[in-house]
């Protein structure tokens, strides 16, 4: 396997589809990496040599922010959220949706799974 900046890359998978295991790269931006890199995106990851591999290494380090930097950043931001007590600050804190979702029903991702009432039995 491969690694990309400190990602192992499946090495069966296309090149477009492999870039996008990096956490902040997604498929475009992982497209627009290998154009500029000059690699054809439908190939395997295998078949790729290490002067490419280098190559959409180095364009990756100079203009994206990937991986523990950016998930830095995002818990940062969070944090900020949260610390000046704005809304979804505190949406964060009480940890239920933030962006306008409805909770009465679903929300369950957030809210983890339902509180069964205890059921006792009777003597």
């Amino acid at each position: 396997m491969p690694r990309i900046l400190g990602v192992d890359i499946p090495k069966g998978k296309t090149a477009w589809i492999a870039l996008t295991y990096i956490y902040g790269i997604g498929r475009t931006r992982s497209e627009k990496i290998l154009r500029e890199a000059g690699v054809e995106p439908m190939r395997r990851v295998h078949s790729l040599s290490d002067e490419e591999i280098a190559r959409i290494t180095e364009i990756i380090q100079r203009n994206y922010r990937i991986e523990g930097d950016l998930r830095r950043d995002v818990a940062q931001n969070i944090r900020r959220l949260m610390e000046i007590n704005c809304y979804r600050g505190l949406r964060h804190k009480r940890g239920l949706p933030v962006r306008g979702q409805k909770t009465k029903t679903n929300a369950r991702t957030r809210k983890g799974p339902h509180g069964n009432m205890l059921k006792r039995k009777k003597k």
